[in-house]
């Protein structure tokens, strides 16, 4: 059948198969282009699986990075909370008047800085402290504990400055720990190889609440009588401040793990004869 459009005779259009709106003359024509058709959507397919698996490699960094800042946020408000909670369990064993503080039998000068036989300021207040507190009948023993290396030596200065400053004290009460090397080491030697029981440690402000900490966790009857620290530049306290941050989380991990100071030696009662661990 033909039709005419505009004067000008067209043909019928042929009778086929249609498949959308492609027509077909011949069924095999038609199967050909279901094949292209289902070829084109399998290879679709396998291009979105490919686009989302090469999405998932870009997320790992993203989980990556979540889960370590949480364990930063964690390890952050874990640090405050052990600064804060050590500050509030010792504060009733801190003591800034000397008269106030309780009776013991040792009075334990922890060691700091010294230059040849001088004495650094820190470690001079501590041990100005220490004689007080012997004068004032508060203790019976001085324990001087400090780092004694080949090339260093905290302890004899210490000793030397008592001797010369305090010729009150009997040089059999003045006793001397060459391997208290840090608060922890000094403190469970004081307990183990001076067999101390109960003591008052003489230490700065930045220091007194580790300081009773480790004491009270290591089984030690302790107070702790603070100096003053307000003759220090801010620049100092505050350096003293960051360091103590880190070294009170330090002080939770030792008393966790009660590792062995690196040095124990023979036991010498603070009972005894001081005079017997001078070197």
């Amino acid at each position: 059948m033909a039709f005419k459009r505009s004067g000008v005779q067209f043909p019928s259009p042929p009778k086929g198969l249609f498949y959308g709106n492609r027509l077909f003359y011949n069924e095999e024509q038609w199967r050909v282009a279901g094949k292209r058709v289902s070829n084109r959507l399998i290879g679709v397919r396998m291009m979105e699986k490919s686009r989302l698996a090469s999405r998932k490699p870009q997320n790992l960094p993203r989980f990556l990075f979540c889960a370590m800042l949480s364990v930063l946020c964690l390890c952050i408000l874990g640090s405050l909370a052990v600064n804060a909670g050590m500050r509030l369990l010792t504060q009733r064993y801190l003591y800034t008047n000397i008269w106030d503080i309780p009776q013991r039998t040792a009075v334990l000068v922890l060691g700091s800085q010294t230059q040849g036989r001088r004495l650094s300021r820190v470690l001079e207040d501590r041990v100005v402290g220490g004689i007080a507190l012997i004068t004032a009948g508060k203790g019976r023993k001085l324990l001087l504990s400090g780092d004694h290396s080949q090339y260093y030596d905290e302890v004899n200065p210490m000793r030397l400055y008592v001797l010369q400053n305090a010729p009150h004290i009997a040089e059999r009460d003045i006793f001397t720990d060459h391997a208290g090397f840090n608060t922890y080491d000094s403190l469970y030697r004081a307990r183990d190889v001076f067999a101390v029981k109960d003591l008052i440690i003489v230490t700065q402000e930045f220091h007194a609440p580790r300081a009773a900490f480790l004491a009270r966790c290591l089984g030690l009857n302790a107070v702790v009588y603070v100096q003053g620290q307000g003759g220090y530049s801010r620049r100092t306290r505050t350096a003293w401040n960051i360091r103590e941050y880190f070294a009170r989380i330090k002080a939770v991990l030792s008393v966790l793990l009660r590792p062995p100071p690196k040095q124990l030696g023979s036991r010498t009662p603070i009972t005894g004869d001081g005079r017997r661990t001078w070197d």
